[in-house]
């Protein structure tokens, strides 16, 4: 065994060794890190400037990550590092307002999912949360070509959110791998629509979401996230919800609450 798959397997067992922990590990962060407190609330004198974002519907995509069971339900792969976060912000009852928002106003409606295949398995080094997703088997499928055995398996969209996406108008793109849209055609897709402006939401909001953003950001993009459409691990190595929320208020050009994007959405529809 080379010395980089030999290192790859010991992170894979380390984590596997440490899953048992995980539950009580995200129970037991502190009091300033949950939601129950003053930590997600937003500044009450916040010092940067609002960019003021106005949507123009004609140029505006809703762009939603990862809308996975495993990502998202209590049936899913990750619940237990995740499903803290996803109940608090209400994640999946505010998506199904968005995807209605969106189709009521007659935008774009574009999916970034993911997706690993058998060969993504024999990866010869990863970072902690990749080494973790395939320890985990997440997004497994067993194929690009097939859909054997993907009905109800965790890389499947969530029930409530199929009908939206499953529509026939909705853009679902080619997988992303790890975390940014370099290895999918989102870009592709949202200039083939002459779209600049993102409504972005989904899963995870330190991980894909903040690196899409990011991407949307050097391409020119303007970009509102929704605050309370996305959700994170909860780890004791940290929040990744309170982690990127303190990024999008320092780069994206917009953070809404679902509420407020309906709002917004409703009254340019």
């Amino acid at each position: 065994m080379c010395d980089d798959h030999h290192q790859f397997a010991l992170g894979r067992r380390s984590f596997l060794a440490g899953m048992a922990g995980f539950a009580a590990g995200a129970s037991a962060l502190s009091l300033e890190a949950r939601a129950d407190t003053a930590a997600y609330a937003d500044p009450a004198a916040p010092s940067l400037p609002s960019p003021g974002m106005e949507l123009d519907l004609t140029r505006t995509a809703l762009v939603v990550i990862d809308p996975q069971i495993d990502f998202m339900s209590p049936k899913g792969a990750s619940w237990s590092i995740v499903g803290e976060s996803v109940t608090e912000q209400k994640l999946v009852p505010h998506l199904v307002q968005l995807f209605e928002a969106a189709k009521r106003a007659g935008i774009a409606v574009v999916i970034s999912p993911h997706y690993y295949y058998p060969w993504d398995h024999q990866w010869k080094f990863g970072g902690p949360l990749e080494i973790l997703q395939h320890d985990l088997g997440m997004f497994d499928r067993k194929g690009p070509l097939t859909l054997d055995g993907f009905e109800g398996s965790g890389a499947e969209f969530m029930p409530e959110l199929k009908p939206f996406i499953e529509d026939g108008k909705t853009i679902v793109c080619s997988p992303h791998k790890l975390y940014a849209p370099i290895a999918n055609d989102l870009i592709l897709q949202l200039g083939k629509q002459r779209i600049d402006q993102i409504i972005l939401a989904g899963m995870a909001a330190n991980l894909c979401v903040e690196s899409h953003l990011r991407t949307f950001l050097e391409y020119g993009y303007e970009v509102a996230v929704v605050r309370d459409a996305v959700a994170a691990a909860k780890l004791p190595e940290g929040d990744g919800y309170l982690a990127a929320l303190t990024n999008f208020r320092f780069i994206a050009n917009a953070v809404w609450t679902t509420e407020e994007t309906v709002a917004r959405l409703d009254r340019h529809g």
